[in-house]
């Protein structure tokens, strides 16, 4: 298994590529997930997921931004992605999300979990910080599972919105994430 690959019981989280391109405008063009992010207009087309795919490609290139897409085992199709990038404070965060036909089926966990491992272990990050938006309480217990804590809340811009939106902002330090496993 390489970098560029993860794996969990049910998932393969893979470097994106030139063929996920129209799965990902489909998925994260929707209304309902474009919403609960910060950098992604809506609408998406497909020219957004190739310059979405060029910037992670330059990313992980330089070793400041990893992304995968989020693969299901067994048919392989793409349900979204995630990824560890590093912020203009020096911080690393990390995010998800899945297309919704793929939501409340533990996959946003799972993903999360295996990311989380891989910053910790592989990238040698000693903290993530991630955000959720106050309107989507559903990411904000994903979090939590993963043994997040709050450490403040600011006011995020939401290109989708159009304007800023009140968000959560928690931290994983590499101590607690493995206290959270090993219990």
């Amino acid at each position: 298994m390489s970098c560029n690959e993860l794996e969990t019981e049910r998932l393969l989280l893979r470097a994106p590529k030139t063929g996920d391109v129209s799965s990902i405008a489909s998925l994260i063009g929707e209304w309902e997930v474009a919403k609960n992010l910060g950098r992604v207009p809506h609408p998406y087309c497909e020219a957004d997921a190739i310059t979405y795919l060029a910037k992670a490609e330059e990313g992980r290139a330089k070793g400041d931004n990893f992304n995968f897409a989020i693969t299901r085992k067994s048919d392989s199709i793409l349900m979204g992605t995630c990824g560890v990038h590093l912020r203009e404070n020096g911080n690393f965060e990390f995010g998800y999300w899945l297309g919704k036909p793929y939501w409340q089926q533990g996959y946003a966990s799972e993903a999360a979990r295996r990311l989380a491992s891989y910053a910790f272990r592989e990238l040698k990050i000693e903290k993530l910080v991630a955000g959720w938006f106050h309107d989507n309480p559903a990411s904000g217990r994903v979090l939590a599972k993963l043994g997040c804590e709050p450490t403040g809340a600011e006011q995020r811009n939401c290109l989708a919105r159009g304007h800023t939106v009140y968000c959560h902002i928690v931290t994983l330090t590499r101590e607690s994430f493995a206290q959270r496993k090993a219990a």
